[in-house]
């Protein structure tokens, strides 16, 4: 897997990577990760990757991160 970009952003650690014929999308917050897979024939380029990450992406992947620490937190609330 090789690292091909990264976008420096205040709410998230954003990466960009190609590997086995695809782009990877790889978003961070805290402890949790959301990655995106990008067959690599989709795009005409890598800098297409740049605009597939908008502020609406971006805001909607920090959405689901809220989402899936408020889940983390119920499921550890029952042991």
């Amino acid at each position: 897997m090789r690292v091909i970009g990264n976008i420096a952003h205040e709410k998230c650690n954003i990466t960009f990577f190609h590997w086995n014929n695809r782009y990877l999308i790889k978003l961070e917050a805290g402890p949790f990760e959301q990655t995106f897979k990008i067959p690599e024939y989709d795009l005409a380029s890598e800098e297409d990757l740049n605009k597939i990450v908008t502020d609406e992406f971006i805001d909607q992947t920090m959405a689901r991160f809220d989402e899936m620490a408020r889940s983390l937190a119920q499921a550890l609330e029952k042991i």
